[in-house]
C-alpha cells in the first residue's frame, strides 16, 4: 500500500504510483524523485552549543528507496540541559548521561553515510553542530555535501506555505510529522521533502 501527495490531497494506493510527485511507501519506507541516494540527519542538541549534540537521526535513501536508519542518544559537550532546548525535544541529563560520546556515535554512522550527500531542514544549523562536535573530539572532518530542504522549500513553494518549519513543509509534501524534534522522525521527514523537492 503506498501514499502519495498528488493536486494537495493524499491517497492510499495499493501499487506504485508513477505521478512525479509520488512520495513514499506508507509510513516513509519507498520514496521516489529526482534526488536518489543521500543521507537525511537531524541533530538535536541539549544546549546553545552547536557541538552538544544530544541525539541524532540517520535516515539512507538509494535509488529513490529508504534502506536504512539509525538512532542515538549522544552524551553531549558541553554537558548540560538548557531550559528552552529540554522544552523542544524533551531530552535531559536521565536520557544521556550513559549515552555514548559523539565519537563513538559517529563510527557506526560514517559506514552509513559513506559516498552519500547529505540532507537536512536547514543545513546550517546540521552542518554547523557536526563541524562543531568534530572540532570537540579532535576529529578530522571530511567536507561532508549538505542540500538544504528549507532553502528547497522557500525555492519551490514560495507564499504558498504559512511557513517553511520541517513539519509544515512535510505536510505539504504528503508526510505527517507526528513526533516533531526526534531526531529519526525529523531525518524521515526531511528524506520525504528532499525526494519530492530536491
Amino acid at each position: 500500500m503506498f501514499l502519495c501527495h498528488v493536486g494537495g490531497r493524499n491517497a492510499v494506493y495499493d501499487s506504485f504510483c508513477m505521478d512525479r510527485n509520488v512520495c513514499y511507501l506508507k509510513n516513509a519506507r519507498y520514496i521516489c524523485s529526482s534526488m536518489k541516494d543521500f543521507a537525511a540527519i537531524d541533530f538535536e542538541t541539549a544546549n546553545e552549543c552547536p557541538s552538544s549534540v544530544c541525539s541524532v537521526g540517520v535516515v539512507i535513501v538509494r535509488d529513490g528507496q529508504i534502506t536504512d536508519s539509525f538512532y542515538s542518544l549522544i552524551h553531549p559537550e558541553p554537558d548540560y540541559y538548557s531550559w528552552f532546548c529540554q522544552r523542544v525535544h524533551g531530552l535531559g541529563p536521565c536520557d544521556t548521561d550513559d549515552a555514548p560520546c559523539f565519537q563513538h556515535v559517529w563510527e557506526k554512522v560514517m559506514p552509513l553515510i559513506e559516498g552519500l550527500p547529505l540532507v537536512a531542514h536547514n543545513s546550517r544549523f546540521d552542518e554547523g553542530c557536526l563541524k562543531a562536535a568534530f572540532q570537540v573530539y579532535q576529529m578530522d572532518y571530511p567536507d561532508y555535501e549538505f542540500h538544504d530542504t528549507l532553502t528547497a522549500s522557500r525555492r519551490h513553494f514560495g507564499k504558498r506555505l504559512p511557513n517553511h518549519k520541517l513539519d509544515t513543509v512535510s505536510e505539504a509534501c504528503g508526510y505527517i510529522l507526528e513526533n516533531h524534534h526526534n531526531a529519526l522522525a525529523d531525518a524521515e521527514a526531511c528524506a520525504v521533502i528532499a525526494s519530492t523537492i530536491l
